[in-house]
């Protein structure tokens, strides 16, 4: 998303296809591909980005939308916050909704999209622990072989927001293909002040009865969403997949602090055997107490 082109924009090409985005991408190395452009224009805006090119994206229809795809959900990455905050898309993924619902206020929603907010990989992106708990697959479209047409290829969502994984050249994100869990899923983040604004925390539950498992993604407190394994494996091992699912709220309790704990741990002394622990300073524990907080809320709700 960077280019070190002195210049402003000067080349803007509209495609009506991905093969035709592909295209003009390849044609165009320094070009920026830019769908409701609610991060890249505030970067351009701020000086921080001078992109030699803009590749438009809103006119591609096939990405816009959603499909079923044996029993996953193949979500259009040009797919805005406000059209994933409506019932119909809540009924699907409520998770992926309610992340959506909380991404700001609707003139960010109305124009923000799932790619932009994927590709973007801001700590902040609301939809990013929603698709790391979902454990979510890009699809993405590229140039094919020796330059003939396009071609695609998959990268799990992690992989991409950890950079073990990046786009090449003329790729693009055109799908997130999500699993339709059929289960209980939660999104709750706290914020700076009242209202909708960036997130200072966000955490995603989601159940998957048929592996009887917890998956727990926890957002804005690390570069990228951090995934509480351990913590996952011990509550999912406590509940009755066979009955009414229920916990103990003491349970949920422990949960929220085993999550805590595991994304903001203790610092330890870089020498010394048996040394005790350095103090956290306040503004990271009052962090973790709010990670524990939306844990333990975020699996009630999955819970009741």
């Amino acid at each position: 998303m960077t280019t070190h082109a002195p210049q402003a924009a000067h080349t803007v090409t509209l495609p009506g296809s991905l093969d035709e985005a592909v295209a003009a991408l390849t044609a165009m190395p320094a070009a920026v591909p830019v769908a409701g452009g609610t991060d890249l224009m505030a970067a351009v805006n701020a000086g921080l980005l001078r992109p030699a090119g803009l590749v438009g994206l809103g006119r591609i229809s096939e990405i816009r939308g959603w499909q079923y795809q044996d029993g996953h959900a193949l979500l259009g990455a040009g797919l805005t916050h406000a059209r994933m905050g409506r019932p119909d898309f809540a009924a699907l993924i409520p998770a992926l909704a309610a992340a959506a619902r909380a991404a700001g206020p609707p003139q960010i929603r109305n124009a923000g999209t799932l790619g932009g907010n994927i590709v973007s990989a801001a700590p902040t992106g609301d939809a990013l622990p929603v698709l790391a708990a979902l454990e979510a697959v890009l699809v993405v479209v590229g140039p094919g072989p020796a330059g003939g047409g396009t071609a695609s290829r998959e990268i799990p969502v992690g992989h991409l927001l950890a950079g073990v994984e990046m786009l090449r050249p003329g790729e693009l994100v055109g799908f997130v293909r999500v699993p339709l869990l059929h289960a209980p899923q939660s999104f709750l983040k706290a914020t700076g002040r009242t209202g909708p604004g960036r997130a200072t925390a966000s955490v995603a539950v989601v159940l998957d009865p048929a592996r009887r498992q917890v998956r727990c993604a926890v957002g804005a407190v690390a570069p990228m969403p951090l995934r509480p394994l351990d913590a996952e494996a011990w509550v999912a091992s406590l509940i009755d997949w066979d009955g009414d699912r229920g916990l103990d709220p003491q349970v949920c309790k422990a949960f929220g602090e085993y999550v805590a704990a595991a994304c903001i741990p203790d610092q330890m002394p870089q020498t010394g055997e048996g040394a005790e622990p350095v103090p956290l300073p306040p503004a990271a524990l009052h962090l973790r107490r709010t990670v524990a907080v939306l844990a333990r809320r975020a699996l009630g709700r999955a819970l009741a």
